[in-house]
């Protein structure tokens, strides 16, 4: 009965595994094929360019295809920074970032638009009791909304490229 057993769970394994083989996501990066020709940053400087690397590098990757959309890109990225919740003396325990990042894309060659939409996320982070460890938090908060930002934009480009 052990020996049976002992047969029945490598192979019950090797079912599960097989199962997987295969996956891809349905909106992949790799399916958006465009390159990016002119670029404008407006608003908070520092986190427009962040997610213009962010589409560069995927842009750059599919650079020799000749499938490849030319486009424009204006990114205008605002952060807003408010209190989320006081104790009872005042003390703020914890803080709400927004992110509002308004995307224009348009075709390089007919100046014709792609996309032209305002993308808004907002993460809660609570203060810690060490001000760097705050500091390291809200970088993290940050990060965290560029990548979903980023996400959002991959998926709406390509459902309209």
């Amino acid at each position: 009965m052990k020996k049976n057993n002992y047969l029945i769970f490598p192979i019950f394994f090797l079912i599960l595994i097989s199962a997987c083989v295969g996956y891809e996501p349905i909106f992949k990066s790799s399916n958006v094929q465009f390159k990016i020709s002119e670029y404008s940053i407006e608003g908070d400087k520092i986190l427009g360019k962040k997610i213009y690397l962010k589409l560069s590098n995927l842009s750059k990757s599919q650079k020799n295809d000749p499938n490849s959309k030319p486009i424009s890109i204006i990114i205008n990225t605002t952060k807003n920074k408010k209190e989320a919740s006081k104790d009872s003396a005042g003390k703020i325990l914890e803080y709400k970032i927004t992110l509002n990042t308004k995307v224009e894309i348009k075709d390089y060659q007919t100046n014709s638009k792609i996309l032209n939409q305002t993308f808004t996320s907002s993460i809660i982070y609570k203060m810690q009791d060490q001000y760097s460890d705050s500091v390291k938090l809200e970088n993290k908060s940050v990060n965290d909304l560029i990548e979903k930002t980023y996400q959002e934009i991959i998926v709406r480009i390509s459902e309209n490229i």
